[in-house]
């Protein structure tokens, strides 16, 4: 058995950040569990020229410290990509250069383990801390802590109405590995509003007249709507916002995150353009077989003998058509769910009116305020800055203060140009 000062569940980029960022303070023990083999981001989508919708400084550490020896900068550098980024001209990374980038970051590393999978998490009051339980190829495991840290992600979300209805059907996040099968079908469907869907369809339009299918885009939004990259929004991933959204009551705070969903889920500009100008190729010889359905939401679905029967309706006309398509891809998002392996310790957990873990400012969810710490699972709480890559460092940088009682790294705590509150 062993013991540390904290350990961390999952290995997405914000634990993996945390990983990085604890590295070089000496009297600071970690220990990193993954259940899977490795570091792997979003491998499913990982499609050729697909690039992040954040700039490279938003890597795993740069934005808590410029000189870290983790940085994307240094990833290219020992890699031999640097001049090539340099001449290329785009803050954006490609997303096949950000995963290998952390698997890069991954191999440095010396208290990662994979292959853990955590089966529970109790406490002990005798001595104050969590015990950690695991298995792993060799058998179970048991570590200790005083800190928890939880980045287990969030889940890819199905429709209720797509639950156990059986077929091939794929969320996106399985893409890359059904794609050769989807090409074979006659007709394929994309059920989503987001940058993820318009991806797929991108990559699957490219091919339309390849394999002779018939895609279909339905989104139940009334368009498409582009991601918000304006200067003076941006701002609203900022120390500043977070303060201001946090302390907002719980109601008007749900209400917000709803409403603020096309600031983070939104398209990439460029992408839409990119669709729009491959449909006005490819329809020069003749009517392309592809529809883009906006203001369509999915109300049902059935399967039989290799189809699916797919209940729209229409929003804003209010009329319900049918759908058949043999092909589905839910690119239908992520929700998070508390892993099941906190359920000793649930009463040790916070939760708000609705149910969810009430993230502090602080970013922990316990009764102490101080014991265990969640990583991107917050928008209830700290609005789009919880998902959004660049603001890992900042709220790393915050763990780490709570885990050593000192400003490791300086936390930034005004940078915004605008007041989002009544001016002082």
């Amino acid at each position: 058995m062993s013991t540390h000062d904290f350990v961390a569940v999952g290995l997405g980029p914000f634990n993996l950040g945390l990983a990085c960022l604890t590295a070089p303070i000496d009297d600071l023990d970690g220990l990193f569990l993954e259940a899977r083999d490795g570091v792997d981001w979003h491998p499913g989508m990982l499609l050729d020229s697909t690039r992040l919708q954040t700039p490279f400084l938003a890597d795993l550490v740069t934005l808590a410290d410029p000189t870290s020896p983790y940085s994307f900068l240094r990833y290219l550098k020992e890699t031999g990509r640097l001049y090539p980024f340099y001449i290329r001209e785009s803050f954006f990374p490609l997303r096949a250069e950000y995963d290998d980038y952390c698997r890069w970051a991954a191999g440095k590393l010396p208290n990662l383990r994979f292959r853990h999978t955590v089966t529970a998490v109790e406490y002990d009051d005798a001595d104050g801390r969590y015990v950690v339980r695991a298995e792993t190829p060799d058998g179970p495991v048991t570590h200790r802590a005083r800190h928890l840290v939880l980045g287990t992600g969030t889940p890819p979300y199905l429709p209720a109405v797509c639950a156990d209805l059986g077929g091939d059907l794929i969320h996106n996040s399985r893409y890359r590995e059904h794609r050769e099968a989807l090409r074979a079908k006659r007709s394929i469907t994309v059920v989503g509003s987001g940058q993820s869907a318009a991806e797929v369809y991108r990559d699957l339009l490219g091919d339309i007249d390849r394999y002779g299918y018939r895609l279909t885009w339905v989104t139940r939004s009334p368009r498409f709507f582009p991601l918000e990259y304006t200067k003076l929004t941006l701002e609203m991933t900022s120390p500043d916002y977070v303060d201001y959204f946090h302390a907002l009551p719980e109601p008007t705070r749900y209400r917000l995150e709803s409403a603020q969903q096309p600031l983070f889920k939104g398209i990439d500009a460029d992408l839409i353009n990119d669709i729009y100008d491959l449909l006005y190729a490819k329809s020069r010889p003749g009517p392309v077989p592809t529809r883009l359905l906006t203001n369509t939401e999915l109300t049902g679905a059935a399967y039989d003998a290799g189809r699916y029967r797919l209940g729209l309706r229409h929003t804003e006309q209010g009329r319900d058509v049918t759908l058949e398509t043999e092909g589905l891809v839910l690119a239908t998002g992520y929700r998070y769910r508390v892993p099941e392996f906190l359920t000793p310790v649930r009463d040790r957990l916070r939760r708000d009116a609705h149910g969810r873990l009430d993230v502090a400012r602080n970013y922990s969810i316990d009764h102490t305020g101080r014991g265990v710490f969640l990583q991107n699972a917050g928008t209830h709480t700290h609005s789009i800055t919880s998902p959004d890559l660049g603001m890992g460092p900042y709220r790393n940088s915050w763990i780490i203060r709570e885990l050593t009682g000192r400003e490791h790294y300086p936390i930034e705590r005004r940078i915004a140009f605008q007041d989002f509150g009544v001016p002082a």
